[in-house]
């Protein structure tokens, strides 16, 4: 089922790379705000009518209420605007170097130029003998929200580890963390969705985008996770990989029927190309539902049924003694405490996770709930960002 309305645009909220937001007034008078992508459609203007699907806000999904631009022409422009659509949409004579399909077989298919490609300057690198991530560390986790946490935790603990270095009379290694964000499509499909990406991108604090799968829109495009993971060390030479889906993601209340099952599909893929997974929790004791109190069952299946290789998995230490102790039989009853290798690591306070905050530009939540709320989420993503840059330093130290 798709729902299908028409609408003209009244304003232009907010534009960004590859993205507008849009406020429309539907055929029935409706006011709502519309996404519509520009990396394949012209930007819209105030007075363009538009075709929008409306599908989600009508099931009352959690799309953050918007309506997403299908089609777009201006009655004013004369004639149907056929040539400005072409050319933007990269048809006859739009040099386009890729030739893999994403969103394919339907009717908003596009090329992209895959790393893989013959005609990717990447090409020959992937023709090599077996590459390997080299002991990376590929933090993994099932929900958009853990990215800006764990990018600002790591950038906060690497000011940090800098300031001690001076104060101690050490000499400064003047090395930057290089973090990658290798996004899946088990959430929205388009990078350019996302806030955070934005965010983090505007704050120097990633070195670069993958989108894999029909995921599209990163700095590098690539096949399927593997070969991900492998452009995330090789191409963008990351020291660590954040691997997570975009904004958004499927779930039913059932134990498999959810996206978070791909987690334990990405720690196999790294396990087995010689990177280290860290999986981050989800971990929650302000989560009303049940499934998702102590460690969430998205965690727990994709862990117990999904993961074949092992992981490690950080817990928070220092919380309450029945908080530990629910975890504690929550591992012990699915089977993920001889599985896989169970960490307790110290734990930031709410008010060092703030701090890790201050300088990023974006609130950040999940399922509504911020660090002071819901503070077991947000100590479960930073333990397991502190373990990876710890596995970092130890790679380098190896190394040399």
């Amino acid at each position: 089922m798709i729902v299908w309305k028409t609408g003209k645009v009244t304003a232009v909220l907010r534009t960004a790379i590859g993205l507008q937001e849009v406020r429309v007034r539907t055929a029935s008078g409706e006011v709502a705000d519309a996404i519509h992508y520009t990396d394949e459609l012209p930007p819209l203007r105030e007075g363009d009518e538009v075709l929008l699907n409306t599908t989600a806000v009508e099931l009352k999904l959690g799309t953050g209420g918007y309506h997403f631009v299908h089609a777009a022409w201006n009655p004013n422009d004369g004639g149907d605007g056929g040539e400005d659509v072409v050319a933007a949409a990269g048809a006859p004579g739009a040099a386009c170097a890729g030739h893999l399909m994403k969103l394919r077989y339907t009717s908003l298919q596009r090329a992209v130029l895959a790393a893989e490609e013959p005609a990717s300057p990447h090409h020959e690198l992937f023709l090599r003998g077996r590459l390997t991530l080299g002991g990376m560390p590929v933090l993994i986790g099932d929900v958009h929200s853990v990215l800006p946490v764990a990018t600002a935790w790591l950038r906060h603990a690497e000011r940090h580890h800098r300031a001690g270095e001076k104060g101690g009379g050490r000499e400064n290694s003047g090395k930057r963390l290089r973090i990658a964000y290798v996004m899946s499509d088990g959430g929205a499909l388009p990078l350019a969705l996302s806030r955070h990406v934005a965010a983090l991108r505007a704050c120097g604090w990633l070195t670069g985008a993958i989108t894999y799968g029909h995921a599209y829109g990163g700095d590098v495009e690539t096949v399927n996770k593997f070969t991900a993971l492998l452009a995330a060390r090789h191409v963008l030479r990351a020291d660590v990989a954040i691997a997570v889906m975009g904004p958004g993601h499927a779930g039913t209340g059932t134990p498999l029927g959810h996206s978070g099952m791909e987690a334990g599909e990405l720690v196999n893929a790294a396990a087995a190309l010689g990177g280290v997974p860290v999986v981050i929790p989800r971990l929650s004791f302000a989560d009303r539902r049940e499934r998702h109190l102590g460690i969430s069952h998205h965690t727990l299946e994709s862990l117990g049924t999904a993961a074949f290789a092992r992981a490690v998995v950080p817990l928070p230490d220092g919380l309450s003694g029945d908080k530990r102790l629910f975890l504690e039989r929550q591992l012990a009853e699915s089977g993920l405490a001889g599985r896989h290798d169970i960490r307790w690591l110290p734990a930031p306070s709410p008010d060092e996770i703030g701090e890790s905050l201050a300088q990023y530009p974006l609130p950040v939540s999940t399922m509504g709930r911020s660090f002071r709320d819901d503070p077991a989420f947000f100590q479960a993503v930073c333990a397991a960002a502190q373990l990876s840059l710890r596995l970092c330093r130890e790679s380098a130290e190896v190394r040399t």
